[in-house]
């Protein structure tokens, strides 16, 4: 607008503008600027979406992105597959203990990472200028180009290794997208600045083990103001991170206003300490058997747990918003992360076929085998377009735009259950091997399964999408083109009344026929 009011003062100025007074308008040009300028940053740094407006994503240039591929790449295969045995090792030498910390492998490879410039690798642009005026550069990817990248991390046996060793893990990056957008200047400084230096890790406490937290308006844990503190009551399940003594922080959502009409209102997300008195660490959470050390999933109970009003995340009664809006992005790194697992059991289902004989022939010769393992290629290659598709919306469009909710609900409840499926199949071929811990596949099963699970189980998802699609339905362009078969016109002929008499020829075959049966 400035600019179009700046062109008709121009042309008033050579004598060239149509309106008399084309020449009042060179003020409002200079004030119609300013404003855009000053709602253009506002937009970018108040909490109102977690993703850039439509149009203006930004990442790297195809060259520099090119080179940061290749880089992980290579860091990949010079580092993280090599060492997956001994990295597993390490990590369960925690088990017996209640003390966990980073295995001395991971502490290298963090270190290594960050040298290499493979850290923060999911930072984008936007959320990093957030933080400290930009001085936290981060990947400066868009969400399409950082899935990617997870895909390529999730080749990992365990799953989230290189994540780790790159400080773009779960629950950490929505923890931190968490407090960059939601968080004040004290927050940042006091708990975003070092978990983007990796010096300390966080832990994300939602569920609960009384109420089914599938349905986000069910928590209940209490949150009350005490003075000018808040104090905390309850008991959280599946705290993914809480093991580790080097996890120092947790954001908790539960009730601060539990009478509120709206529902959505009730909840609020707080920051809470993890050394704060008045939490106990109940016991670890295994899942399948597996304790997960050394960042665990753990029972947590709050008894009079007491932390300052500061310590409230954007304010009272914006848990279930953030909640929501928190979730796009980690649901395309799970997901494409699960993909990578996916082709690391692909490959294995491929060179255990052609190494095994049985009945005498190699499994790959035989037809079936041959049709799962098409299959799987299928599956794999349908989910990463969905995926990568739900990314590209969210750049363009961002993650309010109804298809891109959708399509996010798709993904999160479709490419879980597929990966397992895959798992379960490159099981099937490697026999009693599939099932023991001499491959990765038990573990790629697990993880897949807990993930049908993780941030809200398929049921809610499909149904979330089922709705959204019937919205769109009645906007369809094919929604008024009605039955393929017209109605009929009463005057059309009758094909057949069933009184009306038969020919002579069809009485004596149906006689004859009726005849013949009775024998």
């Amino acid at each position: 607008m400035g600019s179009i009011l700046q062109g008709v003062y121009k042309r008033s100025l050579s004598g060239q503008a149509s309106a008399a007074d084309g020449a009042a308008v060179g003020k409002l040009a200079s004030v119609v600027a300013q404003l855009g300028v000053a709602a253009a940053d506002r937009y970018t740094k108040t909490p109102d979406r977690l993703t850039m407006a439509a149009g203006v994503a930004r990442g790297l240039p195809e060259a520099e992105y090119a080179a940061l591929k290749s880089k992980l790449l290579a860091f990949m295969h010079e580092e993280i597959y090599p060492r997956e045995v001994a990295f597993a090792k390490q990590s369960h030498a925690f088990s017996a203990s209640n003390e966990w910390t980073h295995p001395p492998l991971l502490i290298e490879l963090m270190h290594k990472a960050k040298a290499a410039g493979l850290w923060n690798l999911w930072l984008p642009v936007d959320t990093a200028a957030l933080v400290r005026g930009g001085e936290f550069k981060g990947g400066g990817l868009t969400n399409l180009q950082y899935a990617d990248l997870c895909e390529i991390m999730g080749t990992s046996v365990h799953g989230e290794m290189a994540a780790m060793s790159t400080n773009c893990a779960s629950p950490d990056t929505g923890n931190m997208e968490t407090i960059a957008r939601f968080g004040t200047a004290e927050q940042h400084e006091q708990w975003l600045v070092p978990l983007l230096h990796g010096q300390i890790r966080s832990c994300f406490a939602m569920t609960e083990p009384d109420v089914a937290c599938s349905d986000a308006t069910n928590v209940s844990i209490d949150i009350s103001k005490e003075g000018s503190e808040y104090v905390i009551n309850g008991r959280k399940w599946w705290c993914t991170g809480a093991g580790s003594l080097h996890t120092k922080v947790m954001i908790l959502m539960g009730k601060t206003d539990p009478t509120n009409p709206s529902v959505h209102k009730q909840q609020s997300m707080i920051l809470v300490p993890m050394d704060t008195p008045g939490i106990r660490i109940a016991r670890p959470l295994t899942v399948f058997g597996d304790d997960d050390a050394p960042k665990g999933h753990m029972e947590i109970e709050f008894q009079n747990c007491r932390v300052p009003q500061s310590s409230i995340l954007w304010g009272e009664g914006k848990g279930f918003e953030i909640a929501q809006r928190r979730l796009g992005p980690g649901r395309i790194h799970h997901c494409m992360r699960a993909i990578g697992q996916a082709e690391r059991a692909l490959s294995l289902m491929c060179a255990r076929a052609e190494a095994r004989v049985a009945f005498g022939k190699p499994l790959a010769l035989r037809d079936t085998v041959l049709d799962d393992i098409a299959r799987c290629r299928a599956d794999i290659d349908s989910m990463r377009h969905l995926v990568r598709e739900a990314a590209h919306l969210m750049d363009t469009k961002g993650n309010t735009d109804h298809h891109t909710r959708q399509l996010l609900s798709i993904v999160k409840a479709s490419v879980p259950a597929t990966v397992q499926r895959i798992a379960d199949q490159a099981i099937q071929i490697h026999g009693g091997a599939g099932v023991c811990a001499d491959t990765p596949l038990a573990t790629i099963f697990a993880s897949a399964r807990v993930l049908r699970l993780a941030d809200g189980p398929d049921e809610v998802h499909w149904r979330k999408a089922g709705q959204l699609e019937l919205e769109a339905q009645r906007e369809s362009r094919l929604r008024g083109l009605g039955l393929y078969t017209p109605a009929r016109d009463a005057t059309e002929p009758t094909f057949r009344r069933t009184t009306d008499p038969i020919s002579a020829k069809s009485a004596a075959a149906i006689a004859s026929f009726e005849k013949s049966m009775a024998r």
